[in-house]
């Protein structure tokens, strides 16, 4: 098994009070190549579980596995490899990208400080990536101000894409776009994940689009897992008022994201 989460917990500090259950017992397992969907309203600890997962936030207790290692015991070189092995989308493309520099200079970075690919070779591993997230080469020389937010997300996910990870954690890749621009950007990522054997980790608060993408489906609320299952037993079949309630408030991306497949 890629990723296992056991049990998992992350709690916050209050003052005064009882310290505050963001993620409370949370388990599931994603296989290499699999395609696994985080569905809940926001504030139900979706990115908080996701931040664990990367590293960037201590879980409180449990356990997250990466190929049977644990990850908290991870430090040095093995901590790095494994950064490289789990990459993140995140929710603001425009945000996560450096206004200072171009998309030639964000790639060209990603390439040399990992030693991805030797110095004679970078530039056609730029061409590459451009290419694998279906850029046109006239953007290396732009600068995130300079492109659109789909462009944007097409450059964040070709950045990922030059650490040559296992396993993609998309947090909310595309709420910040037009339905439209969504359907593409999500339909890049299924076709990414199926071209490149990646495992994909979808966190979104819209059930119609996790069904599109990922073959299984976990529902979170108030930091618990309250139904799982394969993504299309759980969107037909939903056993809980509250997945219920998110089907109803499905958009219209679901309809595109058939319509452009």
């Amino acid at each position: 098994m890629l990723l296992q989460v056991q049990q998992v917990s992350v709690a916050y500090p209050v003052r005064g009070a009882a310290p505050f259950f963001a993620v409370r017992d949370i388990s599931f397992e994603v296989a290499a190549g699999e395609s696994f969907g985080i569905v809940g309203e926001s504030g139900c600890g979706k990115t908080t579980l996701a931040k664990a997962i990367m590293g960037l936030h201590p879980a409180t207790s449990g356990h997250i596995l990466f190929e049977g290692q644990e990850v908290s015991a991870l430090n040095g070189e093995a901590f790095k490899a494994y950064r490289r092995s789990v990459q993140m989308i995140f929710q603001d493309a425009v945000g996560s990208l450096n206004p200072r520099q171009t998309v030639l200079q964000m790639l060209e970075e990603v390439l040399r400080v990992h030693r991805m690919r030797p110095e004679g070779a970078i530039q056609s591993r730029v061409a590459e990536l451009l290419d694998l997230v279906g850029m046109p080469s006239d953007v290396l020389h732009s600068y995130p101000r300079e492109l659109s937010g789909g462009q944007c997300q097409r450059v964040s996910i070709a950045r990922c894409l030059a650490l040559e990870p296992r396993l993609i954690i998309a947090d909310e890749p595309v709420s910040a776009l037009d339905v439209s621009v969504q359907a593409r950007i999500l339909n890049l990522i299924r076709s990414l994940q199926r071209e490149l054997n990646l495992a994909v980790l979808l966190i979104s608060h819209d059930l119609a689009v996790v069904r599109n993408i990922c073959d299984r489906v976990c529902v979170m609320y108030r930091g618990e897992i309250i139904e799982s299952g394969k993504a299309i037993d759980v969107m037909d079949h939903p056993q809980q008022a509250y997945t219920k309630t998110l089907l109803a408030a499905v958009p219209d991306v679901g309809r595109a994201l058939k319509s452009q497949a």
